[in-house]
């Protein structure tokens, strides 16, 4: 598993072989069966966790029951809950896995430890936070200012990988629709 992530960290940045092996020391590897828990509302996060195999998703669940997707995640992407990480509070977040999926998780100490061993590590991170920044403004805007059809066409458009891997009802909800309003939405586009 390491050596998919060693993979991504080389395409970024320049690593010598005994950076790599530090980075290996503090990884372990997590396997989740389908619609397991990584984390659950009410836990505490403490992991930086990186997807080498699978998709799994970011939800909240409302008083009524519904559920929030914030977001999807699969290979070669990171995911968390970056409040309870930094702040040591709980989570207000579900994260379960929509396929089978293994993951690299590396504590927040070890993951602190990295950065200050590693610049070009922290610069990767840095990097990272701020397309992430950028990619929650632009789904912000979206939100608030497309209506269902373009935020649905948006969506297949910025992550058609995901489109494909995702079950219909959790994209709608991650779009903010109901699955009757995106299951019209795709009918009408299939037309066009």
């Amino acid at each position: 598993m390491f050596e998919i992530f060693a993979q991504y960290l080389q395409s970024k940045i320049e690593l010598s072989d005994q950076e790599l092996k530090m980075i290996e020391e503090v990884c372990v590897v997590r396997k989740l069966r389908k619609n397991q828990y990584l984390l659950q509302e009410g836990d505490i996060w403490r992991f930086n966790a990186f997807i080498t195999k699978g998709c799994l998703r970011t939800y909240s669940i409302d008083d009524k029951s519904t559920e929030h997707v914030l977001n999807f995640a699969i290979e070669n992407y990171w995911i968390g809950d970056r409040e309870s990480l930094l702040n040591g509070t709980p989570s207000r977040f579900n994260i379960d896995a929509i396929e089978e999926s293994t993951l690299l998780l590396i504590s927040k100490e070890n993951f602190a430890g990295l950065m200050k061993s590693i610049p070009q590590f922290q610069d990767l991170v840095n990097l990272i936070i701020e397309r992430s920044f950028v990619a929650s403004q632009d789904r912000i805007n979206n939100s608030i200012s497309l209506n269902a059809e373009e935020k649905y066409i948006r969506f297949i458009e910025k992550q058609p990988q995901i489109a494909l891997r995702v079950p219909q009802h959790m994209i709608a909800s991650y779009l903010g629709m109901t699955p009757e309003t995106l299951s019209r939405i795709r009918k009408q586009s299939a037309k066009k």
